[in-house]
Protein backbone atom coordinates (compact mmCIF):
# COMPACT_ATOMS: atom_id res chain seq x y z
CA UNK A 1 0.00 0.00 0.00
CA UNK A 2 3.12 2.00 1.14
CA UNK A 3 4.55 1.66 -2.13
CA UNK A 4 1.61 2.20 -4.50
CA UNK A 5 1.11 5.62 -2.68
CA UNK A 6 5.03 5.91 -3.01
CA UNK A 7 4.72 5.43 -6.82
CA UNK A 8 0.75 7.17 -7.29
CA UNK A 9 3.09 10.46 -5.89
CA UNK A 10 6.09 10.45 -8.00
CA UNK A 11 4.04 10.07 -11.27
CA UNK A 12 2.07 13.11 -9.67
CA UNK A 13 5.40 14.98 -9.78
CA UNK A 14 6.83 13.87 -12.78
CA UNK A 15 3.98 14.79 -14.30
CA UNK A 16 3.45 18.13 -12.99
CA UNK A 17 6.94 18.65 -13.72
CA UNK A 18 6.90 17.68 -17.68
CA UNK A 19 3.97 20.58 -17.61
CA UNK A 20 6.11 23.32 -16.31
CA UNK A 21 8.21 22.58 -18.66
CA UNK A 22 6.01 22.18 -21.79
CA UNK A 23 4.55 25.70 -20.37
CA UNK A 24 7.97 27.28 -20.03
CA UNK A 25 8.83 26.34 -24.32
CA UNK A 26 5.31 27.35 -25.24
CA UNK A 27 6.06 31.11 -23.71
CA UNK A 28 9.70 31.06 -24.83
CA UNK A 29 7.94 29.89 -28.33
CA UNK A 30 4.92 32.60 -28.15
CA UNK A 31 7.75 35.18 -27.35
CA UNK A 32 9.80 34.30 -30.20
CA UNK A 33 6.78 34.11 -32.36
CA UNK A 34 5.73 37.61 -31.70
CA UNK A 35 9.06 38.68 -32.01
CA UNK A 36 9.32 37.59 -35.55
CA UNK A 37 6.46 39.01 -36.12
CA UNK A 38 7.61 42.37 -35.40
CA UNK A 39 10.20 41.96 -38.50
CA UNK A 40 8.08 40.74 -40.98
CA UNK A 41 6.14 43.13 -43.21
CA UNK A 42 6.48 45.21 -46.32
CA UNK A 43 9.37 46.80 -44.57
CA UNK A 44 11.97 44.25 -42.72
CA UNK A 45 13.50 45.73 -40.12
CA UNK A 46 16.81 44.17 -37.93
CA UNK A 47 15.45 42.40 -35.20
CA UNK A 48 18.57 44.57 -32.68
CA UNK A 49 16.36 47.54 -34.13
CA UNK A 50 13.78 46.19 -32.57
CA UNK A 51 15.09 45.18 -29.56
CA UNK A 52 16.82 48.79 -29.28
CA UNK A 53 13.68 50.80 -30.25
CA UNK A 54 11.13 48.51 -27.32
CA UNK A 55 13.52 48.58 -24.75
CA UNK A 56 13.79 52.74 -25.22
CA UNK A 57 9.91 52.73 -25.36
CA UNK A 58 9.60 50.88 -22.07
CA UNK A 59 12.17 51.99 -19.77
CA UNK A 60 13.63 55.27 -21.40
CA UNK A 61 10.85 56.69 -23.80
CA UNK A 62 12.57 60.41 -24.37
CA UNK A 63 15.46 57.66 -26.27
CA UNK A 64 13.44 56.57 -28.26
CA UNK A 65 13.48 59.69 -30.92
CA UNK A 66 17.04 58.79 -31.10
CA UNK A 67 16.15 55.79 -33.70
CA UNK A 68 14.46 55.88 -37.17
CA UNK A 69 11.32 57.73 -36.96
CA UNK A 70 9.89 55.45 -39.64
CA UNK A 71 11.63 52.29 -37.90
CA UNK A 72 9.52 53.95 -34.51
CA UNK A 73 6.29 54.27 -36.13
CA UNK A 74 6.04 50.81 -38.02
CA UNK A 75 6.77 48.74 -34.82
CA UNK A 76 4.93 50.85 -32.03
CA UNK A 77 2.23 52.61 -33.39
CA UNK A 78 1.18 49.44 -36.48
CA UNK A 79 2.51 46.06 -35.87
CA UNK A 80 3.12 45.78 -32.07
CA UNK A 81 -0.84 46.78 -30.94
CA UNK A 82 -1.64 44.49 -34.16
CA UNK A 83 0.32 41.30 -33.06
CA UNK A 84 -0.43 41.96 -29.54
CA UNK A 85 -4.17 42.08 -30.58
CA UNK A 86 -3.88 38.67 -32.77
CA UNK A 87 -2.11 37.18 -29.66
CA UNK A 88 -5.06 37.92 -27.31
CA UNK A 89 -7.50 37.14 -29.51
CA UNK A 90 -6.05 33.45 -30.64
CA UNK A 91 -5.88 32.90 -26.63
CA UNK A 92 -9.29 34.08 -26.07
CA UNK A 93 -10.64 31.38 -28.87
CA UNK A 94 -8.52 28.93 -27.84
CA UNK A 95 -9.44 29.14 -24.18
CA UNK A 96 -12.80 29.57 -24.79
CA UNK A 97 -12.65 26.46 -27.67
CA UNK A 98 -11.48 23.97 -24.95
CA UNK A 99 -13.48 25.03 -22.54
CA UNK A 100 -16.97 24.82 -24.42
CA UNK A 101 -15.12 20.88 -25.61
CA UNK A 102 -15.00 20.24 -22.00
CA UNK A 103 -18.44 21.53 -21.13
CA UNK A 104 -20.33 19.97 -23.56
CA UNK A 105 -18.31 16.52 -23.69
CA UNK A 106 -18.23 17.24 -27.55
CA UNK A 107 -14.79 17.43 -29.28
CA UNK A 108 -16.61 19.61 -32.27
CA UNK A 109 -17.58 22.30 -29.82
CA UNK A 110 -16.29 25.71 -30.65
CA UNK A 111 -17.11 29.36 -29.19
CA UNK A 112 -19.35 30.01 -31.75
CA UNK A 113 -22.33 27.15 -30.80
CA UNK A 114 -23.80 29.09 -29.03
CA UNK A 115 -24.71 31.65 -31.68
CA UNK A 116 -21.85 34.64 -30.29
CA UNK A 117 -20.82 34.84 -33.61
CA UNK A 118 -24.20 34.97 -35.73
CA UNK A 119 -24.45 37.72 -32.86
CA UNK A 120 -21.58 40.00 -33.49
CA UNK A 121 -21.49 39.30 -37.22
CA UNK A 122 -25.49 40.81 -36.81
CA UNK A 123 -24.68 43.80 -34.80
CA UNK A 124 -21.59 44.55 -36.90
CA UNK A 125 -23.36 44.87 -39.77
CA UNK A 126 -25.97 47.27 -38.50
CA UNK A 127 -23.47 49.35 -37.09
CA UNK A 128 -22.08 48.98 -40.84
CA UNK A 129 -25.74 50.29 -42.19
CA UNK A 130 -25.76 53.16 -40.10
CA UNK A 131 -25.48 57.00 -41.67
CA UNK A 132 -21.94 57.74 -42.45
CA UNK A 133 -22.33 60.57 -39.84
CA UNK A 134 -22.22 57.77 -36.81
CA UNK A 135 -19.02 57.20 -35.71
CA UNK A 136 -17.07 54.39 -36.76
CA UNK A 137 -16.26 53.31 -33.18
CA UNK A 138 -19.68 52.00 -32.64
CA UNK A 139 -19.81 49.03 -35.07
CA UNK A 140 -17.70 46.76 -32.28
CA UNK A 141 -19.97 48.10 -29.74
CA UNK A 142 -22.82 46.79 -31.33
CA UNK A 143 -20.99 43.46 -32.25
CA UNK A 144 -20.52 43.00 -28.74
CA UNK A 145 -23.97 43.92 -27.72
CA UNK A 146 -25.21 41.23 -30.48
CA UNK A 147 -22.61 38.55 -29.19
CA UNK A 148 -23.87 38.77 -26.01
CA UNK A 149 -27.98 39.68 -26.36
CA UNK A 150 -27.58 36.17 -28.72
CA UNK A 151 -26.21 34.19 -26.03
CA UNK A 152 -28.69 35.34 -23.61
CA UNK A 153 -31.52 34.39 -25.82
CA UNK A 154 -29.95 30.90 -26.28
CA UNK A 155 -29.67 30.73 -22.73
CA UNK A 156 -33.46 31.54 -21.84
CA UNK A 157 -34.60 29.38 -24.70
CA UNK A 158 -32.21 26.32 -23.48
CA UNK A 159 -32.88 26.57 -19.61
CA UNK A 160 -35.67 24.44 -18.16
CA UNK A 161 -36.23 25.10 -14.51
CA UNK A 162 -33.07 25.25 -12.89
CA UNK A 163 -31.22 22.93 -14.65
CA UNK A 164 -29.41 23.70 -18.31
CA UNK A 165 -29.39 20.61 -20.32
CA UNK A 166 -26.49 20.91 -22.92
CA UNK A 167 -28.51 18.75 -25.72
CA UNK A 168 -31.30 21.88 -25.72
CA UNK A 169 -28.00 24.83 -24.99
CA UNK A 170 -26.43 23.21 -28.64
CA UNK A 171 -29.42 22.85 -30.19
CA UNK A 172 -31.05 26.74 -28.80
CA UNK A 173 -27.71 28.03 -30.52
CA UNK A 174 -27.88 26.66 -33.21
CA UNK A 175 -31.39 27.34 -33.80
CA UNK A 176 -30.63 31.27 -33.25
CA UNK A 177 -27.49 31.67 -34.74
CA UNK A 178 -29.23 30.46 -38.49
CA UNK A 179 -31.77 33.01 -37.09
CA UNK A 180 -29.72 35.97 -36.82
CA UNK A 181 -27.63 34.56 -39.83
CA UNK A 182 -30.71 35.16 -42.53
CA UNK A 183 -31.20 38.30 -40.93
CA UNK A 184 -27.53 39.17 -41.99
CA UNK A 185 -27.30 37.94 -44.96
CA UNK A 186 -30.61 40.24 -46.09
CA UNK A 187 -28.63 43.23 -44.67
CA UNK A 188 -25.72 42.06 -46.97
CA UNK A 189 -27.79 41.96 -49.83
CA UNK A 190 -29.24 45.16 -49.60
CA UNK A 191 -25.97 47.33 -48.28
CA UNK A 192 -24.74 48.39 -52.04
CA UNK A 193 -21.53 49.95 -51.80
CA UNK A 194 -20.74 49.04 -48.02
CA UNK A 195 -20.44 45.08 -49.06
CA UNK A 196 -16.71 44.84 -49.07
CA UNK A 197 -16.21 46.01 -45.90
CA UNK A 198 -18.88 44.36 -44.57
CA UNK A 199 -17.32 41.03 -46.17
CA UNK A 200 -13.76 42.11 -45.43
CA UNK A 201 -15.35 41.92 -41.58
CA UNK A 202 -16.77 39.27 -41.24
CA UNK A 203 -13.98 37.33 -42.50
CA UNK A 204 -11.51 38.82 -39.65
CA UNK A 205 -9.04 41.48 -39.95
CA UNK A 206 -6.89 43.14 -37.55
CA UNK A 207 -5.96 46.03 -40.39
CA UNK A 208 -7.64 48.64 -37.88
CA UNK A 209 -5.75 47.48 -34.62
CA UNK A 210 -4.66 50.16 -32.42
CA UNK A 211 -3.64 50.67 -28.94
CA UNK A 212 -7.44 51.86 -28.00
CA UNK A 213 -8.59 48.90 -29.05
CA UNK A 214 -6.28 46.77 -27.35
CA UNK A 215 -6.70 48.77 -23.82
CA UNK A 216 -10.66 47.99 -24.61
CA UNK A 217 -10.32 44.49 -25.35
CA UNK A 218 -7.81 42.86 -22.90
CA UNK A 219 -10.11 43.51 -19.72
CA UNK A 220 -12.27 41.50 -21.31
CA UNK A 221 -10.47 38.77 -22.19
CA UNK A 222 -8.39 38.76 -19.15
CA UNK A 223 -11.01 38.41 -16.27
CA UNK A 224 -12.95 35.86 -18.96
CA UNK A 225 -9.93 34.19 -19.45
CA UNK A 226 -9.03 33.72 -15.31
CA UNK A 227 -12.33 32.61 -14.50
CA UNK A 228 -11.95 29.56 -17.11
CA UNK A 229 -8.27 28.72 -16.10
CA UNK A 230 -9.92 27.97 -12.69
CA UNK A 231 -12.79 26.18 -13.92
CA UNK A 232 -10.12 23.77 -14.61
CA UNK A 233 -10.52 21.50 -11.97
CA UNK A 234 -14.57 21.12 -12.01
CA UNK A 235 -14.18 20.65 -16.13
CA UNK A 236 -11.72 17.46 -15.40
CA UNK A 237 -14.30 16.08 -13.02
CA UNK A 238 -17.32 16.57 -15.56
CA UNK A 239 -15.77 14.48 -18.23
CA UNK A 240 -17.14 11.75 -16.22
CA UNK A 241 -20.95 12.58 -16.51
CA UNK A 242 -22.86 15.26 -14.49
CA UNK A 243 -24.22 12.81 -11.85
CA UNK A 244 -20.54 11.51 -10.84
CA UNK A 245 -19.72 15.24 -10.54
CA UNK A 246 -22.14 16.29 -8.33
CA UNK A 247 -21.57 13.01 -6.24
CA UNK A 248 -17.78 14.27 -5.91
CA UNK A 249 -19.03 17.67 -5.02
CA UNK A 250 -19.22 19.89 -7.75
CA UNK A 251 -22.29 21.91 -8.20
CA UNK A 252 -22.26 21.02 -12.45
CA UNK A 253 -25.57 23.94 -13.08
CA UNK A 254 -23.76 26.34 -11.78
CA UNK A 255 -20.44 25.55 -12.87
CA UNK A 256 -21.84 24.97 -16.60
CA UNK A 257 -23.75 28.91 -16.26
CA UNK A 258 -20.17 30.09 -14.98
CA UNK A 259 -18.50 28.93 -17.73
CA UNK A 260 -21.03 29.98 -20.65
CA UNK A 261 -20.89 33.77 -18.90
CA UNK A 262 -17.03 33.76 -19.04
CA UNK A 263 -16.71 31.95 -22.44
CA UNK A 264 -19.38 34.29 -24.19
CA UNK A 265 -17.92 37.15 -22.35
CA UNK A 266 -13.83 36.49 -23.95
CA UNK A 267 -15.26 35.23 -27.38
CA UNK A 268 -17.33 38.56 -27.95
CA UNK A 269 -14.53 40.57 -27.06
CA UNK A 270 -12.50 38.84 -29.27
CA UNK A 271 -14.88 39.32 -32.08
CA UNK A 272 -16.05 42.41 -31.76
CA UNK A 273 -12.62 44.40 -32.98
CA UNK A 274 -11.65 42.06 -35.53
CA UNK A 275 -14.51 39.97 -37.09
CA UNK A 276 -15.35 36.29 -36.79
CA UNK A 277 -12.18 34.22 -37.21
CA UNK A 278 -13.28 30.37 -37.10
CA UNK A 279 -11.13 27.31 -36.52
CA UNK A 280 -9.24 28.27 -33.81
CA UNK A 281 -11.50 27.30 -31.03
CA UNK A 282 -11.39 23.21 -32.39
CA UNK A 283 -8.04 23.25 -33.90
CA UNK A 284 -5.54 24.79 -31.23
CA UNK A 285 -7.06 22.84 -28.13
CA UNK A 286 -7.00 19.47 -29.83
CA UNK A 287 -3.83 20.10 -31.05
CA UNK A 288 -3.21 20.76 -27.60
CA UNK A 289 -4.79 17.76 -25.93
CA UNK A 290 -2.86 15.15 -28.92
CA UNK A 291 0.59 16.46 -27.60
CA UNK A 292 -0.31 17.26 -23.76
CA UNK A 293 -3.07 14.74 -22.71
CA UNK A 294 -6.63 15.87 -21.71
CA UNK A 295 -5.70 17.33 -18.15
CA UNK A 296 -7.64 20.79 -18.55
CA UNK A 297 -5.68 22.17 -15.47
CA UNK A 298 -2.30 21.86 -18.50
CA UNK A 299 -4.89 21.81 -21.51
CA UNK A 300 -6.10 25.64 -20.85
CA UNK A 301 -2.84 26.95 -20.37
CA UNK A 302 -1.32 25.35 -23.35
CA UNK A 303 -4.43 26.74 -25.43
CA UNK A 304 -3.53 29.66 -24.30
CA UNK A 305 -0.44 30.22 -25.40
CA UNK A 306 -0.81 27.78 -28.09
CA UNK A 307 -3.79 30.17 -29.83
CA UNK A 308 -1.81 33.08 -29.65
CA UNK A 309 1.24 32.04 -31.00
CA UNK A 310 -1.24 30.72 -34.21
CA UNK A 311 -2.78 33.41 -35.12
CA UNK A 312 -0.17 35.81 -34.45
CA UNK A 313 1.63 33.56 -37.33
CA UNK A 314 -2.00 33.36 -39.15
CA UNK A 315 -2.41 37.28 -39.03
CA UNK A 316 1.81 37.20 -40.30
CA UNK A 317 1.08 35.48 -43.40
CA UNK A 318 -2.54 37.07 -43.88
CA UNK A 319 -0.62 40.74 -44.17
CA UNK A 320 2.37 39.23 -46.12
CA UNK A 321 1.86 36.67 -48.62
CA UNK A 322 -0.19 39.20 -50.81
CA UNK A 323 1.49 42.34 -49.64
CA UNK A 324 0.54 44.92 -49.92
CA UNK A 325 -2.81 43.39 -50.59
CA UNK A 326 -3.75 42.03 -47.10
CA UNK A 327 -6.13 38.80 -47.29
CA UNK A 328 -8.66 38.23 -44.30
CA UNK A 329 -6.79 36.31 -41.42
CA UNK A 330 -10.48 34.30 -41.42
CA UNK A 331 -9.60 32.21 -44.67
CA UNK A 332 -6.00 31.30 -43.52
CA UNK A 333 -7.39 29.90 -40.12
CA UNK A 334 -10.11 28.34 -42.63
CA UNK A 335 -7.67 26.93 -44.89
CA UNK A 336 -5.14 25.63 -41.79
CA UNK A 337 -8.69 24.75 -39.96
CA UNK A 338 -10.59 23.01 -42.33
CA UNK A 339 -8.46 19.89 -42.91
CA UNK A 340 -8.35 19.53 -39.69
CA UNK A 341 -11.59 19.44 -38.59
CA UNK A 342 -11.99 16.87 -41.56
CA UNK A 343 -9.72 14.67 -40.13
CA UNK A 344 -11.28 14.70 -36.59
CA UNK A 345 -14.71 13.66 -37.86
CA UNK A 346 -13.13 11.41 -39.53
CA UNK A 347 -11.22 10.19 -36.79
CA UNK A 348 -14.58 10.37 -34.63
CA UNK A 349 -16.14 8.17 -37.40
CA UNK A 350 -14.12 5.46 -37.12
CA UNK A 351 -14.92 5.41 -33.24
CA UNK A 352 -18.41 5.35 -33.85
CA UNK A 353 -18.38 3.14 -36.30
Amino acid sequence: METALKTELALYRARAQRGRLLLMLASLVLVGVGLWAVTVGSTAIPFQDILAILQARIFAPGKADAYSAIYNTIIWDIRLPRIIMAGFTGAALAVAGAAYQGMFRNPLADPYLTGVSQGAALGAVAGFMLPAAVPAALVPVLAFLGAILSVAAVYSIARTGRTLPITTLILGGVAVGAFLASITSYLIIISDEKVHGIVFWLLGTFSLADWWRVAVMIPYIFAGVTVLLLMARPLNVMQLDEEQAEQLGINVERTKLIILVAATLTTAAAVCFCGAIGFVGIIIPHAVRMTCGPDYRLLLPMSLLGGAAFLIMADTAARTIMAPTEIPVGIITAIIGAPFFLYLLNQKKKAVF
